[in-house]
C-alpha cells in the first residue's frame, strides 16, 4: 500500500512558487533585528572565550597556553570595551569589564617575564590592573 500524500523518490520537485529568497538577503533582514548592545556583547564574549582557551583556562585544554595569541585578545577586548562603554551602559558594561579584569590578572599569573608597569595586555585602555588584597 502507498501513502496517497507520499511523494515519489524518484518523481521531479515540484515548481516553487516565486523567486527563492536570497540567504545573504535574510541574514541582513535577521541582523537588522539585533540591537547593537547584543552583538557588541556577544562579540567581546567571543574575545574573552578565546582568550581563556589561550591562558589555558578551558577544561579540556588545561595545558594549553599561547600568551602571544591571549595579548592580542585581551588588547582586542579592552579597545572593543573602550569604544564601545558608552552605548553598552553600565548594565552591560560592568559584567564585560569584570570578565577583563579577570583575564589580565590571569594574564599577569601565567607570564613568566613580567611586563612593565601599564604594559600589559590591555592596559593602555583600563589603566594598570593590580590584584585586590584579598586575592594576594
Amino acid at each position: 500500500m502507498t501513502d496517497p500524500g507520499a511523494t515519489s523518490q524518484s518523481g521531479p520537485t515540484p515548481p516553487q512558487s516565486g523567486p527563492a529568497p536570497d540567504p545573504l538577503s535574510t541574514v541582513s533582514h535577521d541582523i537588522a533585528d539585533v540591537p547593537s548592545v547584543e552583538i557588541i556583547s556577544t562579540a567581546a564574549l567571543h574575545l574573552m572565550s578565546a582568550a581563556a582557551v589561550h591562558l589555558g583556562l578551558a577544561e579540556d585544554l588545561p595545558d594549553h597556553k599561547d600568551l602571544d595569541e591571549a595579548r592580542s585578545l585581551i588588547d582586542a577586548l579592552a579597545g572593543l570595551l573602550d569604544a564601545s562603554a558608552p552605548s553598552l551602559g553600565h548594565h552591560h558594561a560592568a559584567p564585560l569589564r569584570d570578565g577583563l579584569r579577570s583575564l589580565q590578572l590571569a594574564f599577569k599569573e601565567a607570564s613568566s617575564i613580567p611586563d612593565a608597569p601599564g604594559q600589559s595586555p590591555g592596559e593602555k585602555y583600563t589603566g594598570q590592573v593590580h590584584p585586590t588584597a584579598a586575592s594576594r
